[in-house]
């Protein structure tokens, strides 16, 4: 608990801010679930008193089954996701989490080392990684960001995932990746590659010449089709092995 304690005497800036958010916006619904109380009191003061009233707890849980519960009533837009619990593990709770008819954006909570976990939670849905240790600014952009479409994560889980996805690809997985991209429509296909490529719902809209509003219904629509999140179209693109788009 240490981390926390350091960090919630950082007060420097309105996160909203940093994340590039101007304006009034709807104030974001969030659950946590972690197996330690007291984690989830510490995570539930640094939302409530960093996010300058843009964020709103609406849960807490300390095992998969009552968060995936309290989730299918609650409908909150993100969950922070311990990863290590029992029974059912983080990981496990984020696969039926994203099954729901309303999926919130999960990021997995962590203090430990991701490696191992990273791919693992990427394939279950999870749209990135928060430490516990993290300055409550951080997590609270995380939050914002995780919201408006960018998947989210630090520096150990950016590695992890680097390094998994550097890994070889058998031809088979290369092929399949390819096919699924071709079923899509022309515009949603591209769409899909440029968010790959890291660009924002704004800049894809830019790039496009269509609305940031069209660009976004043409990423959902592409997930809704292949039955994956924004990370996992990053990653399916990445398998396929194709040239960046110019």
């Amino acid at each position: 608990m240490s981390g926390y304690n350091e960090a919630v005497n950082i007060r420097d800036h309105d996160p909203r801010s940093s994340s590039g958010v101007a304006g009034a916006r709807p104030v974001v619904t969030v659950s946590i679930v972690d197996d330690d109380p007291m984690v989830c009191q510490a995570m539930r003061l640094i939302l409530t008193d960093y996010s300058s009233g843009g964020i709103h707890v609406v849960s807490t849980s300390t095992n998969g089954s009552e968060a995936v519960e309290q989730a299918s009533r609650e409908h909150p837009d993100v969950v922070l996701m311990d990863i290590a619990m029992p029974g059912a593990d983080g990981i496990e709770t984020t696969r039926r989490l994203r099954a729901l008819p309303r999926p919130p954006h999960v990021l997995m909570l962590t203090s430990l080392n991701p490696s191992n976990t990273v791919e693992r939670a990427v394939e279950a849905g999870a749209e990135g990684f928060v430490s516990k240790t993290d300055a409550p600014q951080e997590i609270i952009r995380r939050v914002f960001d995780v919201c408006d479409g960018v998947p989210q994560f630090n520096t150990a889980s950016q590695r992890q995932l680097i390094a998994d996805l550097g890994a070889q690809r058998p031809t088979a997985r290369r092929d399949e990746a390819r096919r699924l991209l071709d079923s899509l429509p022309t515009r949603e296909r591209e769409t899909v590659l440029l968010a790959a490529e890291g660009y924002t719902n704004a800049q894809i809209a830019a790039r496009m010449f269509i609305s940031e509003r069209t660009a976004k219904a043409h990423l959902s629509s592409a997930a809704n089709r292949l039955s994956m999140g924004r990370v996992q179209l990053a990653r399916l693109v990445e398998r396929a092995d194709l040239p960046m788009m110019q």
